[in-house]
């Protein structure tokens, strides 16, 4: 018999999307985002400065770092989105280059993706890393997503205020 608590059990997703409205589960995640984006503020970049850290601004077009959570899975990503495929490559291909410079950064190997469907169907490459099991609904959660999301922002920010500069050609 299965345990209808698993996560790998498609009957646990079906109970937990009916417990929570589609106005319940959009609440809960502004909410978090909130909570989340106050508790950063005062938090400064690896160059000391202020830094709005949910919306990252590497200044690369179509190169994003991704804070994300859905269903039991929470995510962080560097995210490469660039409208012309070869260039996501080429961006994708840049940061391979640099991957031991981003691994010393983050203390942890992360997931290496070209060309996979993201939001809308639309092509994305991708770095990232994932914690499965927890989730925005539930609020005794949230400091384990804070626990998550934070060290990873800040060996993001890290890597990138090292790296940014040979990345001018895509401003």
């Amino acid at each position: 018999m299965k345990d209808s608590g698993s996560i790998k059990n498609p009957l646990y997703f079906i109970l937990i999307l009916k417990m929570f409205s589609k106005k319940e589960l959009a609440q809960s995640r502004k909410e978090f985002w909130m909570i989340f984006g106050q508790y950063m503020s005062p938090v400064l970049s690896s160059e000391d400065e202020k830094i709005n850290w949910i919306n990252y601004k590497t200044g690369v077009k179509g190169l994003q770092f991704k804070m994300n959570v859905v269903q039991d899975v929470a995510s962080i990503s560097i995210e490469i989105n660039h409208s012309d495929i070869e260039e996501q490559r080429i961006i994708f291909e840049k940061l391979l280059q640099l991957k031991h410079l981003l691994n010393n950064c983050l203390k942890e190997d992360w997931n290496w993706a070209l060309h996979v469907p993201g939001d809308g169907g639309k092509l994305v490459s991708k770095i990232y890393q994932e914690r499965k099991g927890i989730n925005i609904m539930r609020k005794e959660e949230w400091p384990a997503l804070i626990s998550f999301f934070k060290p990873r922002m800040l060996a993001l920010d890290e890597f990138w205020n090292s790296v940014k500069y040979s990345f001018e050609e895509w401003k």
